[in-house]
């Protein structure tokens, strides 16, 4: 048995992919599945804001793709919005503002559908809880799981139309967050009947630390593929799920 630590890469099918958007970019992406079998969700990962170092890498979203489709069957696809860089490559165009990035959003969903991918949930951060609430409320989403959500670009409007949509929607708020803290998270996302708020004592906005990390992928595990849920801290190669 190994230990998953920080670093710990799990077997994976790991292929890079290219979006291209309806605006005529083309953003730099990776698709991560099940290494032996098809997945039975996939999770569309949508980055911090890229003007202050987020990224497809970003390390939530990365550690999603090293562990989760070995651990829960899951299908990961991370990609840089416009004009946003890792090591995998800078994608085309300029940041948009959270503007333009909605044919980011619409590039990936599509993808996932014309690849056939199985029951589509937006995994965004900060940012990216921002584009998934305006610009990933879409009929081939079954759900959003949003960390740490500022809801600055995003506001009511946009809460109106997902508790109209009845998708899933889960936030979860670290209670040392920068911008939104759980009491507050609790009122803003109170007009969203389905939404689930889960307050996460003593987590910062960056989600900094593996116990943190391993709380936000149990919760995303527990909603999307509660039959892999808890999540292991141990690994070995004979594992199947």
């Amino acid at each position: 048995m190994t230990e998953i630590r920080a670093a710990t890469i799990l077997p994976a099918r790991r292929e890079p992919i290219t979006l291209r958007t309806s605006d005529g970019l083309s953003l730099v992406g990776e698709l991560a599945l099940p290494a032996g079998r098809d997945p039975v969700a996939t999770l569309i990962c949508l980055h911090p804001l890229p003007t202050y170092g987020g990224m497809m890498d970003s390390h939530v979203l990365r550690k999603a793709s090293y562990r989760l489709p070995a651990l829960a069957d899951l299908a990961v696809l991370r990609f840089n919005t416009r004009g946003s860089s890792s090591v995998h490559g800078t994608s085309e165009g300029e940041f948009g503002g959270g503007e333009t990035e909605r044919y980011d959003v619409a590039a990936a969903i599509a993808y996932c559908v014309a690849a056939g991918l199985p029951r589509l949930w937006l995994v965004g951060w900060s940012f990216g809880t921002e584009l998934a609430l305006t610009w990933g409320n879409d009929p081939a989403v079954e759900g959003a799981i949003l960390l740490s959500p500022p809801l600055r670009r995003a506001g009511d409007a946009e809460l109106d139309a997902w508790a109209a949509s009845g998708r899933a929607l889960t936030a979860l708020v670290p209670e040392l967050d920068d911008y939104l803290q759980p009491e507050e998270a609790k009122r803003r996302f109170a007009r969203v009947p389905q939404a689930d708020v889960i307050a996460v004592d003593r987590a910062k906005h960056l989600w900094v630390g593996e116990p943190y990390v391993r709380i936000v992928l149990n919760e995303i595990v527990r909603r999307i593929n509660p039959a892999a849920w808890p999540l292991p801290t141990e690994w070995k190669e004979s594992d199947e799920r």
